[in-house]
């Protein structure tokens, strides 16, 4: 189990990081937005399958999953 003081740094990271990259996709061109939505749902798929996932904590798992959804939802709306 992961001290909470822990989860809460890493959700800070993880907040302040989509924060930014929400920034960046102002700049992106849409065929580079699509190329961007690819790669990351090759990330996500890297992260929930890679050998050993079952050993990683799951709510640290959970948390990037969470945050990666909402930049995946993000980079469609800009797409459409």
């Amino acid at each position: 189990m992961v001290p909470s003081h822990l989860l809460l740094k890493l959700k800070l990271f993880l907040k302040k990081n989509l924060s930014n990259l929400l920034d960046k996709l102002k700049s992106i061109s849409k065929e580079s937005m699509e190329d961007l939505l690819e790669q990351q749902k090759a990330c996500e798929k890297h992260v929930n399958t890679r050998p050993g996932a079952m050993a990683l904590n799951q709510s640290k798992i959970q948390m990037f999953n969470e945050y990666n959804n909402r930049y995946l939802e993000k980079i469609k709306e800009r797409i459409d």
